[in-house]
């Protein structure tokens, strides 16, 4: 906010109480806690390669560095909030940043395969208490003023972060080797960490409450059992499934013969996930006009017809393909967590999102392997078929459960669902 200016408050409208808007160093706090949630979750796509050849193993097993991270994500997610809602968010995202070196410095250090898995799945169980507890901070501490500010830079945080991990690692793999890879990723979670201790800023609007394991587990029971829920659940498990089933196998398809790439080059390609940095922000004013429904049919139409481009042996349309896909999905998942909003009862939306969160990431571990048993039946090809049916499918899972949505009510700042 620029210096001379009275702070603008406002009044949540649930709740009543003021709301002041993100400050500078708070929104760098969450870009960067943004940023730290997802640089080392998909690290090991571009080095797939090499882990499978210098521990000889199969494209499925080399998918489990992915898959590992993300299903250990999808147990732990429902739970992360429990302790947050006891100590509060800066006191929970800080130090789960500084923890999140150790499995990752684990990793350069792993003798076996089976080690290198096993401290994925750490990182993974620890990553909800960042991203999700970082949305629960969003959420709280700027509704009604800022909230669409701060979520857009922890979201562009996320985006940046799921680059540049994929960056670090295959630079440095290629220049160092994959262990001096995990030794940098480390080191930056630590600097992260550091950062984000300092410049985000105390909470001021939460309010401790004792956790409840036994309520948790009722609510969840009871989000299983809505439809509505149910729905929106299935589109964020077959959202990320296509985008992790692409950038997982898609290293080995153009690690060998007509393209040859090595980990920088591989590296490289996921830079098309930077275009989701411009696109996020379009979208959201495509769901505010035309409904998350309609938002999430339109791009994962294109991206299903794109990804007939990765199937070319022309690198650059290769490189159209996957930049579509990835947008496409940026796109859907800010259209599936717009809608989850506006089913998902008010006492326990926390819930409501980290079982979507769990979803979501279930989706995204079997990405990471059911295309490598894809794999040895139609190589390549095979895998964007799986891909392309799991966007197909999610536009018809979205039309069937979502149903007509209404436009954007300036006066509310929701979407309105048609009765």
């Amino acid at each position: 906010m620029p210096s001379g200016r009275p702070a603008r408050h406002e009044s949540d409208a649930e709740t009543g109480a003021a709301v002041v808007p993100p400050t500078s160093a708070g929104l760098i706090a969450l870009g960067l806690s943004g940023i730290c949630a997802f640089i080392g979750l998909y690290a090991t796509q571009p080095i797939l390669p090499v882990l499978e050849t210098e521990f000889h193993i199969s494209k499925a097993a080399a998918g489990l560095t992915v898959s590992a991270s993300t299903a250990a994500v999808a147990l732990a997610a429902p739970f992360a909030g429990l302790a947050a809602d006891r100590l509060g968010r800066k006191r929970v995202i800080v130090p789960a940043l500084f923890l999140l070196a150790l499995p990752t410095l684990g990793a350069a250090l792993s003798t076996s395969f089976a080690a290198l898995v096993a401290c994925r799945f750490a990182l993974g169980l620890i990553l909800p208490a960042v991203f999700a507890v970082s949305i629960a901070y969003v959420t709280e501490e700027y509704a009604g003023l800022g909230v669409g500010t701060a979520m857009a830079a922890l979201i562009t945080g996320n985006v940046i972060g799921g680059f540049s991990g994929r960056l670090v690692t295959g630079l440095v793999a290629a220049a160092a080797g994959w262990r001096v890879a995990f030794v940098v990723l480390a080191a930056l979670y630590i600097a992260g960490a550091f950062v984000t201790w300092r410049l985000l800023p105390p909470e001021t609007r939460f309010q401790p409450h004792d956790a409840d394991l036994r309520a948790a587990l009722r609510a969840i029971g009871a989000h299983l059992r809505s439809p509505r829920l149910l729905g929106t659940y299935a589109v964020g498990c077959t959202i990320l499934f296509s985008l992790v089933a692409a950038f997982t196998y898609v290293p080995f398809y153009l690690s060998a013969p007509p393209f040859s790439l090595g980990p920088a080059r591989l590296a490289a390609i996921f830079a098309v996930y930077l275009v989701g940095v411009v696109i996020t922000p379009i979208a959201g004013r495509w769901i505010d006009r035309i409904g998350s429904r309609r938002t999430l049919t339109i791009a994962f139409g294109l991206s299903a017809a794109a990804m007939l481009l990765t199937l070319t042996t022309s690198l650059p349309l290769v490189v159209i393909g996957l930049a579509v896909c990835s947008s496409a999905v940026f796109i859907c998942q800010s259209a599936s967590t717009s809608h989850l909003r506006h089913v998902s009862p008010a006492a326990t939306r926390s819930s409501a999102a980290g079982l979507y969160v769990s979803f979501y990431y279930i989706g995204g571990s079997l990405g990471g392997e059911l295309p490598g048993l894809a794999w040895g039946w139609g190589g390549w090809r095979a895998c964007v078929a799986m891909v392309v049916v799991a966007q197909l499918a999610t536009i018809g899972i979205a039309t069937i459960s979502w149903g007509d949505e209404g436009q954007r009510s300036p006066a509310s700042g929701d979407l309105r669902h048609a009765a």
